[in-house]
């Protein structure tokens, strides 16, 4: 249950992280508590559905939860607020696209930390 707990936490987090620099464009000194609402409904939501499909399919490839959690983010993301930029869709691809990345950056050192813990023991 703890590591369920951990993975959506960190779904979480990473979907809003991706959310909130979008939606300032990288200018992280402008962000407002409207801004980490937002950011934190399409993070709460994203994560949910990303958790219950990776719980449905078992698949645990952290580029499937790469590819999962950044299509859900964008999908959220389209849907709770208005696109800031470009086209309608333009801000909610780059949200998912960035929720994926930094899925896979956080996947990659969680690995090699789990490796050096491993090898020191």
């Amino acid at each position: 249950m703890e590591k369920k707990l951990k993975s959506l936490t960190e779904y979480f987090s990473e979907s809003t992280t991706a959310c909130l620099v979008t939606m300032v464009q990288g200018n992280i000194l402008s962000l407002t508590l409207v801004h980490f609402s937002v950011a934190a409904q399409t993070g709460l939501f994203a994560s949910l559905s990303t958790f219950l499909m990776l719980y449905m399919t078992k698949l645990r490839s952290k580029w499937f939860i790469a590819l999962l959690l950044g299509t859900f983010t964008a999908i959220v993301d389209f849907l709770v607020h208005p696109g800031m930029f470009g086209t309608v869709i333009t801000e909610a691809v780059v949200t998912g696209i960035g929720a994926a990345v930094l899925s896979l950056i956080f996947g990659f050192i969680l690995d090699l930390f789990l490796r050096a813990k491993k090898n020191t023991s």
